[in-house]
């Protein structure tokens, strides 16, 4: 397996507690990465259980494959290339009637930011890209930072960046891109230093950090697909099954949480009485789970990681 899909799956112990994996169950990684948490996901369910793979990079199914060939060789898998928006039709196209446990480990990956072509990094010079999978997706970074008007490109970095000088950059942008279109990454870090004020640029993390999130995030489409996936888990989840999410920031954390709470109790409809309601969820996790410090101090990736779990009732909304 190439060196770079080795990454340390977040937050293990924690999803392993959550979702209980048991002998014979049937686990659907819908970020399946390098497979850190599938192969001990695989462990736990063998000889008699399935781990299904979903992920939109070649790359990270190779490594996957490989990984599972290696550690796990007799561990039955399938691994399918496509989004987790995709979710139903991936499903049907594994053959499965329900599935037990559910992970979603959002967020670009490691590897993906370290490919320089891939253009995720504002570390290194590369086309303007951040497509998951360029091969399905036509528009990538650059035609957003070329073609979007000035108030929705505005509206883009403040509400998936939460980038307050939104307006500043914006504004910028509009500028440069008069003068030739602004091809690269390094040409937007360019763009992003010249319009936020220097104080601001001395202190704190990279200042083009939040308006290439606000940029993958427009370019992938992930809000949305996520909001999809998590509703499609529902559905396909067995009685008993465990989902479990592990985000990366407020705007995906929100989305799970309200989906949750949506299909429990935690969000009954006004007009319906408590007692008529029937909940599809119960939430495991009252709060968000965060990484300990020990896990933090080797593994970076860790600290914003915050991790929801819910478990599907029955029919009758019993456990």
């Amino acid at each position: 397996m190439t060196e770079e899909y080795r990454h340390v799956p977040v937050m293990l112990n924690e999803v392993l507690s959550v979702l209980d994996p048991k002998a014979g169950d049937v686990v659907c990684d819908c970020t399946l990465g390098g497979a850190g948490h599938s192969v001990k996901l695989a462990e736990r369910i063998a000889p008699d259980g399935l781990s299904i793979g979903i992920d939109q990079d070649d790359a990270a199914l190779a490594a996957a494959t490989e990984r599972f060939d290696t550690e796990v060789p007799d561990a039955e898998h399938i691994f399918l290339k496509g989004n987790f928006d995709e979710m139903d039709s991936l499903l049907l196209k594994a053959g499965v009637p329900g599935v037990d446990c559910f992970l979603f480990d959002l967020g670009v990956s490691s590897p993906q930011l370290d490919v320089p072509e891939r253009g995720f990094s504002y570390h290194e010079d590369a086309p303007l890209d951040m497509r998951m999978d360029p091969e399905n997706n036509p528009r990538n970074a650059a035609e957003v930072i070329n073609t979007t008007n000035e108030s929705d490109l505005t509206r883009i970095l403040r509400v998936y960046g939460d980038e307050r000088f939104a307006k500043r950059i914006t504004r910028e942008i509009c500028k440069r891109r008069k003068q030739a279109p602004i091809e690269t990454t390094l040409q937007l870090v360019d763009v992003i230093k010249s319009a936020i004020p220097a104080a601001a640029r001395r202190s704190g993390k990279h200042p083009a950090r939040k308006t290439f999130q606000a940029l993958r995030i427009e370019v992938n489409h992930e809000l949305d697909a996520l909001e999809q996936g998590l509703r499609a888990a529902v559905r396909w989840a067995n009685p008993g099954g465990r989902i479990c999410v592990i985000s990366y920031h407020s705007l995906e954390d929100r989305i799970v949480k309200h989906v949750f709470a949506e299909y429990s109790h935690d969000n009954t409809p006004p007009d319906i009485p408590i007692s008529t309601y029937v909940p599809i969820l119960k939430v495991t996790t009252r709060k968000p789970l965060i990484a300990t410090d020990e896990e933090v101090a080797h593994n970076a990736r860790a600290r914003s990681a915050l991790l929801r779990a819910a478990l599907k009732l029955d029919e009758k909304g019993k456990i």
